[in-house]
């Protein structure tokens, strides 16, 4: 699985807990300049966005999500924040208890 992260500079916590899960292709864009943001293309690849809301402006925010509506990817909203993204990653992959995670992840590190 392929994650891409937008939003935040510091997403080490969260890199983790995807990593404890089994994943370890991840890609983050801190979408700091409101300039170059926009400008990039969701990668082909991914089968996750997460969008660390507190820190992206409106637009940037309703461009990769109406992206990732249109190539069907999953996407995940939260803040930056490791149980908020846990939980919205439960919810979105559709997981009912731990027997279903992707590892054994020891309830997520959480």
């Amino acid at each position: 699985m392929s994650i891409l992260i937008i939003g935040a500079d510091e997403i080490s916590p969260i890199k983790d807990m995807f990593k404890s899960f089994g994943i370890f292709s991840i890609q983050h864009w801190d979408a700091r300049k409101k300039s170059s943001a926009p400008k990039k293309k969701i990668p082909k690849n991914t089968d996750l966005i997460v969008m660390l809301t507190s820190f992206l402006n409106h637009n940037t925010m309703h461009k990769y999500k109406n992206e990732a509506k249109k190539r069907d990817i999953p996407f995940i909203c939260a803040k930056r924040s490791v149980t908020c993204v846990y939980d919205e990653y439960v919810k979105i992959m559709g997981i009912k208890n731990c027997d279903e995670c992707y590892s054994n992840c020891k309830k997520a590190k959480v």
